[in-house]
């Protein structure tokens, strides 16, 4: 039996870059925190995988398209790049919530992509988000979960699953 690999699940807009109340549709309005790349880096030198896991609506409201998203991805890579990290991989979900499609969290189907692209270890996986749709996803599939508040920031979440890996 192979070896399943550990991940850290991450929601892009108030995870990764400043959310904004209408959307961020382009590179221009992407505002990525400046020290994103550092609790990522410890991350992924700890072995883990990480891969974004967003809802970007805006594509089928017609405010951006999958181009331009995909831009707004490889600028987030670029800067990762810069500071000596990386995404795994970005998996986004274009639809409104009135499409009800499969993908959309708080449903599974971008994580349940995700876990056969990388036979991801369920049980030794995070996902860290803003939102209550990202705990949902999170707890449907049988992962462990840490929201984003005012007082919970990456770093401070990936101290959390540290201190759980050294007990």
């Amino acid at each position: 039996m192979s070896k399943k690999n550990k991940a850290i699940f991450l929601d892009r807009d108030g995870v990764i870059n400043k959310e904004r109340s209408d959307y961020v549709k382009t590179v221009k309005e992407l505002e990525i925190f400046s020290d994103i790349w550092v609790p990522v880096k410890r991350l992924k030198d700890a072995g883990f995988l990480i891969i974004i896991i967003t809802n970007q609506s805006a594509i089928n409201k017609k405010l951006t398209t999958h181009k331009k998203v995909q831009e707004i991805h490889l600028e987030i890579q670029k800067h990762l790049n810069e500071n000596g990290t990386s995404i795994d991989e970005f998996y986004y979900c274009p639809h409104t919530p009135a499409e009800n499609c499969d993908c959309r969290k708080p449903k599974t189907g971008m994580l349940l992509e995700a876990l056969d692209d990388f036979k991801i270890d369920l049980k030794s996986s995070w996902f860290i988000g803003d939102c209550d749709s990202d705990m949902e996803a999170a707890i449907k599939v049988g992962c462990k979960h840490i929201k984003i508040t005012s007082e919970i920031s990456l770093s401070k979440a990936v101290e959390k699953i540290f201190k759980e890996y050294s007990n």
